[in-house]
């Protein structure tokens, strides 16, 4: 399930942010974060499965779009149709509001996506 990402969540947040390859140096990644909490278009979501937190996806909405910035899950719990979930539940939550495009960093994912989706 979705959850919005608030400041408690910090650290984990950070961990699984770390998994991008853009986001390997710990000053971008902090930086990163604070658009997050700090920038109103800027949205974070954490994946929970029972108690565990293991994904994270984010979005900036402009106008109608909602870019997709970040996607990660946990290595432990990759393969498993996570980041897919992740997907399909962000795009229920934007609903006709927001179209989903994705950016050059998620492009290869979310195409992925949507061809399983369609298989």
């Amino acid at each position: 399930m979705l959850i919005r990402y608030k400041k408690s969540y910090e650290k984990i947040a950070m961990g699984l942010l770390s998994f991008v390859p853009s986001e390997k140096e710990l000053k971008k990644l902090q930086e990163t974060i604070k658009n997050y909490e700090e920038e109103d278009h800027w949205q974070l979501f954490l994946w929970k499965e029972e108690e565990d937190i293991i994904g994270i996806i984010g979005v900036s909405v402009e106008d109608d779009r909602a870019y997709l910035r970040h996607v990660s899950v946990n290595p432990s719990h990759r393969g498993l149709g996570v980041g897919r979930k992740m997907v399909s539940a962000l795009q229920r939550l934007l609903g006709e509001k927001y179209t989903i495009v994705p950016t050059d960093l998620t492009e290869a994912f979310y195409e992925k996506c949507l061809k399983e989706d369609e298989g």
